[in-house]
């Protein structure tokens, strides 16, 4: 099922039962898996790595060098992982020294025109909207929910199950189960819609929303919320990933 208007490089692996549209280009080292589909114009390039059932829109590129000067040709990787849906436009470009990968995982929802850059790693289950920009290095944690053209600083981290409204941009890590919004950027509250979608139950939810209701705390120092969130709530999973994500944000929290 490859048009006979696909390029498809000698050297190149396609798994079984892939479809692959007309003046679609798959150049030199690509490997997909089986059950992949390629509409027309899709372009992947050296280093991209593919799963299976994938669906590809018209003009995505995957695998493109890095826009960093840092770049010099080294090997590196463009990794995508599996039932993925990836709309037109959208361009993943491959890793630096840095990390020597870029990183899709499964089950994403990448819309139109999105561009994710070098080293960026984005986990499962996550909605990118139309126009997002993730700039070098940046990390998506899994089930996050970016909005339309949203502009995320290279470094940051952006936590699971997390809502960024659309047009923010952020030079800052945006923490789990948390909105961020407004300009400039702040914490507005939990993903409450989004934490009840996805089965937490009112006590955690409770839980959390008293974990920053600390952290937010005017008065406290971060260190001193922590300790206080640490001495004063359960030892839970949800409780430990949000200590864990703060005490380790490289660059500070919105």
């Amino acid at each position: 099922m490859i048009s006979p208007l696909a390029y498809v490089h000698p050297d190149a692996k396609v798994g079984e039962n892939c479809e692959i549209g007309p003046f679609c280009h798959i150049g030199e080292g690509v490997e997909i898996g089986p059950d992949n589909v390629l509409m027309n114009s899709v372009t992947l390039l050296h280093g991209t790595r593919m799963g299976s059932g994938n669906t590809i829109f018209p003009g995505a590129v995957i695998g493109a060098v890095p826009q960093d000067l840092k770049f010099r040709g080294e090997e590196s990787l463009a990794l995508v992982g599996s039932n993925n849906t990836i709309r037109e436009n959208v361009t993943i470009n491959r890793g630096t020294a840095a990390k020597g990968r870029t990183v899709v995982g499964d089950g994403n929802l990448l819309m139109e025109g999105m561009h994710v850059a070098h080293d960026v790693c984005i986990g499962s289950g996550c909605i990118i909207g139309n126009s997002t920009k993730l700039a070098g290095e940046v990390v998506v944690d899994d089930h996050a929910v970016i909005s339309a053209a949203v502009l995320v600083h290279q470094f940051c981290r952006i936590g699971s199950y997390v809502m960024v409204g659309g047009g923010t941009r952020t030079s800052q890590d945006v923490p789990p189960y948390t909105i961020a919004a407004r300009e400039p950027v702040a914490y507005c509250g939990l993903n409450l819609v989004g934490l009840r979608r996805r089965g937490f139950s009112r006590e955690v939810i409770d839980t959390i929303h008293e974990a920053y209701r600390l952290i937010y705390s005017a008065g406290l120092s971060r260190a001193s919320a922590l300790d206080t969130v640490r001495e004063t709530l359960p030892d839970t999973p949800e409780i430990n990933y949000i200590l864990s994500f703060i005490s380790t944000s490289r660059r500070g929290i919105i």
